[in-house]
């Protein structure tokens, strides 16, 4: 829950983030990525940390950071520079300890957008949003367990998202 409440009040991870090139990310993050390039575009994948880059200015530099909580149900998918510094991820991170942290480290926590079957919520202080699962079974087919604790439940954090796009929105 740590490297969450990090990433929603920072910004960054591991000291580093949007602005920053490939190589910089590469050197800080490691070398386990899967890259997929675009015209002018570049989304790399560590798993649990999804980066988008964009040469638009000349240079290659990050515009979009996303913590892809949903994926850890799935298996570890974690960074091993992540593992050594915040220890081992669990499979679900819930909404409400989250909020608690970031609450105690001086920010705040505002709905955004509460429609549909995932809720979106900002840090105003950062600008990061993070998004909620409200509705597990969106599609009403009924095969939703509530007593598993290993797939997604209401209340869940789905993602993170960090990007300049959002933060003069407010």
């Amino acid at each position: 829950m740590d490297f969450y409440a990090h990433v929603a009040t920072h910004r960054d991870v591991l000291g580093i983030g949007i602005g920053s090139g490939p190589g910089a990310w590469e050197a800080t993050v490691g070398p386990d990525y899967l890259d997929d390039p675009g015209k002018k575009l570049l989304r790399r994948d560590y798993g649990l940390v999804e980066l988008s880059f964009s040469d638009a200015d000349g240079l290659m530099s990050c515009f979009g950071i996303s913590v892809q909580v949903h994926r850890l149900v799935h298996g570890h998918c974690v960074p091993p520079s992540l593992v050594r510094e915040y220890g081992e991820f669990t499979p679900r991170a819930r909404f409400e300890e989250l909020r608690s942290m970031i609450l105690s480290l001086g920010c705040k926590i505002e709905p955004d957008d509460l429609s549909g079957d995932v809720h979106r919520y900002r840090v105003p202080e950062s600008g990061a949003r993070i998004f909620v699962i409200d509705d597990p079974d969106p599609f009403g087919d009924g095969d939703h367990d509530v007593d598993d604790p290993e797939i997604h439940q209401a209340g869940d954090v789905w993602a993170l998202s960090v990007s300049p796009a959002w933060w003069g929105r407010y």
